[in-house]
C-alpha cells in the first residue's frame, strides 16, 4: 500500500464498501409504509439499528463475488483501447483472491 498500488487500493476500498452493504440491516418495507407521521420515532438514535455481523464465510463469498465481478467485465472488455482497463480489472481481481489465498501469498 505504501508504494501507492491504485489497484490494491480501488480493490480493496470497493470490497469493504460491499462488506458494509452486506452488515447492513434488513428494511422491511411494510414498515415504511403506513406509518403515520405523528408514530415515526424521533430523538438521538431512534432510527438507528444494529448491523448484521457477517460470518467469515460470508466475508469470503462477498470477496470471492468482488474479483468474479472484476474478472467478468476484464473478459467483455476485448477493444484494443480497453486493454488498459482490463488489465487493471485482472489485477484488482488477484489482489482480493490474494488475500483469501492466505497471509503466505498476500
Amino acid at each position: 500500500m505504501r508504494a501507492r498500488d491504485k489497484a490494491a487500493v480501488s480493490a480493496l476500498r470497493s470490497t469493504l464498501a460491499a462488506l458494509d452493504n452486506a452488515e447492513a440491516a434488513p428494511v422491511d418495507e411494510s414498515q415504511l409504509r403506513g406509518m403515520a407521521l405523528e408514530q415515526s420515532p424521533v430523538g438521538a438514535g431512534a432510527t438507528e439499528a444494529a448491523r448484521c455481523e457477517l460470518s467469515e464465510r460470508s466475508v469470503v463469498d462477498v470477496v470471492r463475488a468482488e474479483a468474479a465481478e472484476r474478472l467478468e467485465a476484464a473478459e467483455q472488455l476485448t477493444a484494443p483501447a480497453h486493454a488498459d482497463r482490463a488489465a487493471r480489472l485482472r489485477a484488482e481481481a488477484a489482489v482480493l483472491l490474494a488475500f483469501l489465498d492466505g497471509p503466505d501469498t498476500a
